[in-house]
């Protein structure tokens, strides 16, 4: 049990975030049609496997860490941007889910091995 806490913990922690993100989504009063517009864009990175593994890692884990859309969030938060605040929130959303069914960053070894668990 002590060995799956850490990646249960992940999952939860994906979970969560999913949740927040879409729970402030609707609080905010944005689109619902936007949501389910973008809620798969994260997933085009996986195009930059047709330039190899390398640079499909790359541009894949750039696309599924929480860096980006948080700060693309709160930049829209200060900046009075509601659309960097919706794609930042569906860009998290995305991330979480993700995150929350087990596909992680991916290693050098295959595009299945993950952070999390081989999907």
């Amino acid at each position: 049990m002590t060995d799956r806490l850490p990646r249960m913990l992940l999952h939860l922690e994906g979970a969560v975030v999913a949740a927040a993100s879409i729970a402030l989504y609707f609080h905010f009063g944005y689109p619902w049609w936007l949501l389910v517009l973008l809620a798969l864009a994260p997933d085009l990175s996986m195009l930059g496997y047709i330039a190899g593994p390398t640079v499909g890692r790359a541009a894949y884990d750039v696309a599924h860490t929480y860096l980006a859309p948080v700060a693309l969030a709160a930049i829209g938060v200060f900046a009075d941007s509601d659309v960097a605040v919706q794609v930042g929130l569906i860009w998290t959303a995305h991330i979480g889910i993700d995150r929350a069914i087990g596909y992680g960053l991916k290693y050098r070894t295959g595009f299945k091995d993950t952070h999390l668990q081989r999907v």
